[in-house]
């Protein structure tokens, strides 16, 4: 009865004791953070808040970098940072830039005096590291912005002076606007092309700070961040084998929750959840030999359930970054990304490189991804490594030019369900041990089995069990809806095609091939229609619709319900398809939420389409 009554005491004096501070363009760092004496810079705030504080940050824009000292204790125990309720509040990385002299025509140049970055200077670091391919020219960390939209960076002035379009990008028009730096010991100096328009009439800002929100400490845990605009920072690459810097970011810790914000501009990533930085950072040679050390090096760091990930980063509009949206390397582990509205990543194609997609994680393991909208990006979601117990469940994804999904050299199990692929290619598959399942398939699959050894865990754990090549193969498609079209190549088919020669055994049944996608032969229940479903994205004001015409044959077909029992167990690693918790599950729900019949579900993402020619709100805004 004491130690109740003391928990309880506990309970009592943390709730009491909890402060909400105060930030406002009026304010004053000197003040106490009240409403009616708040702090002037957010950064003030971060430095005097405790676990279970709240900082409300009032209309305005903040020109610095948050850099938590600490975070919270617990997930009850958090320090929460919030936008006020409707209020306009942003954070950014830039400053505007004022002092333009018209050089020759629609070419304008601004001297910066270097104090103005401190000890990190964009326009005189390069975007490096590994796997990065800079197509054989420089590129830096800064950047320059008109009314909001990125400029792009030129290696030489001459294409300042007279630039010409950019092929083989989503902004030809866009490109014509251009930039290129030099520095010297006292100053930087920026020369861009406005296309006439006066930069000194018009909102110019620059790239200034490496971040807006991220902490240089490891393990400072359970930080909400929530109703933010943040932009402009200059990112470095973030390959999984250094410390990976988003324009928002976790670092190596726990528990953050990552909501309702609008991360654009970011020169390489939007969100980082990811590995901690070390003395080996990016001196891997970009071989899996040195990321298996890196894996070793993270367990000795204290990667487990228990220190490291369980993130949430929900209902976010994440744009305008060349690397990714969100990515991770090992530190997202058991997180959730949801309800994320993710587009325009990588679209100036001015550089190449391995760690590109909408989503990139390194070790999703029991992650849920979930929900998602994810378009014209070069890649939609990349799974590498160590996706084990994953589920991907009713994405949306379009317009990506590389491809929807890619999945490199895992072993399983990891769960791909109700999900609508558009895109030319739609999965590009170099693992084995993967099951999906009521999928809407529109584009092909690629299939390349990898000689690279490549780790599996033990199970719902970080530890590693193994090493073992992918032979591909081992998969599970259950009830999904094929449709053919997209042009074929010898390494990538419609339909199930790719599959027939597969090194490990395939379980296929249930599936639906239209428009003569290529059917798996081994399969006891299918329906193949020559007819052409007409499948459309339509975007409009208020949402995304999906336009499509459903035979009648498809809602007669006599399908199973999915469950751990029928998924079975995959070959390598010799585990089941589960929940995190370890206990097992059936696929009960749609692309919408919406109850399957247990007895006869419907192939595809959605219950009950009507036969006649849909046209279905596939993404509300």
């Amino acid at each position: 009865m004491k130690l109740q009554l003391s928990f309880l005491f506990l309970i009592l004096f943390i709730i009491t004791s909890a402060k909400e501070y105060h930030v406002a363009k009026t304010g004053a760092d000197t003040n106490t953070g009240t409403t009616n004496a708040p702090f002037l810079t957010i950064q003030k705030a971060a430095k005097t808040a405790q676990p279970g504080d709240i900082i409300t940050v009032h209309e305005g824009v903040y020109r610095e970098r948050i850099n938590p000292p600490r975070g919270g204790l617990s997930d009850s125990e958090r320090i929460i940072y919030r936008a006020a309720e409707g209020e306009k509040v942003e954070i950014k990385g830039s400053e505007q830039i004022k002092n333009w002299e018209n050089i020759k025509g629609s070419v304008w140049k601004a001297t910066i005096s270097n104090t103005m970055f401190g000890d990190y200077n964009p326009y005189k670091d390069l975007v490096a590291g590994d796997w990065f391919n800079d197509k054989g020219r420089p590129h830096h960390t800064g950047e320059v912005y008109l009314n909001g939209k990125s400029l792009w960076e030129m290696e030489i002035l001459q294409k300042v002076l007279h630039p010409k379009a950019v092929k083989d990008n989503f902004d030809p028009e866009g490109s014509t606007y251009t930039w290129y730096c030099e520095s010297d010991e006292k100053n930087t100096y920026i020369y861009a092309n406005f296309q006439g328009a006066n930069p000194n009439d018009e909102l110019v800002e620059i790239n200034v700070r490496k971040t807006c929100f991220y902490p240089d400490k490891n393990n400072i845990n359970y930080v909400t961040v929530s109703g933010f605009i943040m932009s402009d920072a200059a990112t470095q690459w973030a390959p999984p084998t250094a410390e990976q810097i988003g324009l928002i970011g976790t670092n190596w810790s726990k528990g953050w929750i990552i909501e309702n914000n609008i991360v654009r501009n970011s020169k390489c990533s939007g969100i980082t959840l990811g590995k901690h930085g070390d003395e080996f950072d990016n001196t891997s040679e970009n071989s899996a030999e040195g990321y298996v050390e890196t894996i070793k090096r993270a367990l000795a760091r204290g990667w487990s359930k228990e220190n490291i990930g369980s993130h949430v980063v929900r209902n976010n509009i994440i744009s305008d970054c060349e690397q990714t949206g969100v990515c991770g390397s090992m530190g997202g582990v058991f997180s959730r990304i949801e309800n994320n509205d993710i587009y325009n990543i990588w679209t100036k194609r001015m550089w190449t490189g391995a760690e590109m997609g909408g989503i990139k994680i390194h070790a999703s393991i029991d992650m849920l991804i979930k929900n998602n909208r994810i378009k014209n990006c070069g890649r939609g979601l990349w799974l590498d490594w160590m996706a084990q117990g994953p589920r991907v469940s009713g994405n949306l994804f379009y317009n990506n030019t590389t491809d929807d999904i890619f999945v490199e050299v895992n072993h399983g199990p990891f769960l791909i369900e109700n999900n609508i692929l558009l895109s030319e290619l739609s999965i590009r598959d170099w693992s084995e041990g993967g099951a999906y399942v009521h999928n809407l398939i529109a584009g092909n699959i690629q299939l390349i089995p990898q000689k690279r050894y490549t780790p599996f865990q033990l199970p719902h754990a970080t530890e590693m069990g193994g090493l073992a090549q992918t032979q591909c193969g081992d998969n599970r498609y259950f009830n999904n809806i094929f449709v053919g079209g997209a042009k074929e190549t010898d390494n990538t088919k419609s339909g199930l095609g790719i599959y027939e020669n597969a090194q490990l055994p395939m379980f296929v049944n249930g599936n639906v091939y239209l428009n003569d996608a290529r059917a798996f032969k081994n399969e006891t229940t299918q329906l193949k229609l020559k007819y052409n479903p007409e499948v459309q994205i339509e975007e409009k004001k208020d949402g995304v619709y999906l336009i499509m015409n459903f035979a009648k044959e498809i809602l007669t077909m006599k399908n199973k319900m999915i469950d751990t029992e029928i998924l079975g167990m995959v070959a390598i690693p010799k585990l089941p398809f589960e929940n995190p918790d370890g206990t097992p599950f059936s696929i009960e729900e749609d692309y919408f939420g919406n109850k399957k019949s247990k007895r006869n579900p419907i192939p595809g993402p959605f219950e009950n389409p009507d036969s006649e020619l849909n046209t279905i709100t596939i993404w509300k805004k």
